[in-house]
């Protein structure tokens, strides 16, 4: 039997008993967002959600629902509002309302949604959160990592390295050959990469990063899960060694 790890999925027993084992809690930060014509637009959460259920049956700990919503750039424009791809140009495009990104809330806003998440996290036992997926969701969420691990008592990660330059990161780019590539291993049923210009010299629409069709793999991806799920492994060993210490 899969062992079960998802907050949602879980008995109050179930939950004792895995919070017992190591108190973490796993947050994933989604969007309802394009992600190129190839990929779902509720990627970002279901690469984070997807990376850290492999992750808790590691290093213990349970995965909560993701979050769909998040802050992210905008600008007026035509007396219209763009919001992050809308209006990324590469090439130089105008600025578009893309299919079916809806997730944007103000950073104000999911500041304090943050904030009152992790409050209650640490009510119900949690002692370390791990936070990750949508670019802007997760840069904000490190922002606050220092106050918030003060005023609440948690220890709060990401998991982005200091040096992404191998490729191997979780969610370093917007669709490209990284996020492909997560997705390629964690959901290949989801990943239609006919979709995407058969003529290497059109760009893909509101693609950031390497190009997917040229660089991204299922092996890339499974490489990139491994490395990573074993690096925040280790470090959540230590971080729950040090709580046993206090």
């Amino acid at each position: 039997m899969t062992e079960k790890v998802l907050y949602a999925e879980l008995t109050p027993k179930e939950f004792r008993n895995r919070l017992a084992e190591a108190p973490i809690a796993y947050l994933p930060l989604g969007t309802l967002e394009w992600h190129g014509a190839h990929l779902p637009l509720g990627s970002d959460g279901l690469q984070s959600q997807g990376f850290f259920i492999d992750l808790a049956r590691r290093a213990g700990g349970i995965v909560l629902p993701m979050l769909f919503f998040g802050p992210d750039r905008a600008m007026e424009a035509e007396g219209q509002t763009f919001y992050g791809m809308d209006y990324y140009r590469y090439p130089d495009v105008p600025p578009q309302q893309l299919d079916g990104s809806a997730y944007w809330l103000p950073e104000d806003l999911f500041v304090q949604v943050l904030h009152s998440v992790l409050k209650q996290l640490r009510r119900a036992g949690f002692r370390i959160v791990v936070a990750h997926g949508h670019g802007p969701s997760t840069s904000t969420f490190r922002e606050h990592t220092n106050e918030w691990g003060r005023s609440l008592g948690l220890r709060l990660f990401i998991c982005w390295r200091d040096d992404e330059s191998d490729g191997l990161g979780i969610q370093t780019d917007h669709a490209a050959a990284n996020e492909t590539s997560l997705m390629m291993a964690l959901h290949p049923d989801l990943v239609q990469m006919e979709n995407l210009p058969q003529d290497p010299d059109q760009w893909p629409l509101a693609v950031g990063g390497r190009d997917p069709r040229q660089h991204a793999s299922p092996e890339l991806g499974r490489k990139a899960i491994e490395m990573q799920a074993e690096r925040m492994a280790g470090l959540l060993a230590e971080t729950l060694a040090e709580l046993e210490q206090e």
